[in-house]
């Protein structure tokens, strides 16, 4: 009995995890909304081994506003998808991206006020 042949493209797990081209459309669209309100200016991207970290900042030398975060190994329990704080505090954890941001948009609607 052969073993089966390995392949240089056989299905290895990612070395980090990263946000995938829809997440970031969603992501970005609430970025734009934000920084035209004059809210938000800057912003970091970090792809680590369990979470990928989309951090908004008011100012470029300051701690980051918020944290989006996207941890894989919680999409069985709390959700994968998180936003935190600049002190810390989950604000938001769920399993889709566009429910856990709305506590951003909210933001959002009292800026323009």
């Amino acid at each position: 009995m052969n073993a089966p042949p390995t392949s240089p493209f056989a299905a290895v797990a990612p070395t980090q995890v990263s946000f995938h081209r829809t997440e970031l459309n969603v992501i970005l669209s609430l970025y734009g909304r934000m920084v035209a309100a004059g809210e938000w200016r800057d912003y970091g991207i970090s792809n680590l081994r369990d979470v990928a970290v989309f951090s908004v900042f008011r100012r470029t030398a300051e701690h980051p506003l918020y944290q989006i975060e996207k941890r894989p190994k919680l999409r069985a329990k709390q959700g994968m998808y998180a936003v935190i704080g600049m002190d810390g505090q989950i604000l938001k954890r769920g399993h889709d991206l566009k429910t856990v941001l709305r506590v951003l948009e909210r933001k959002l609607i009292r800026a323009v006020d």
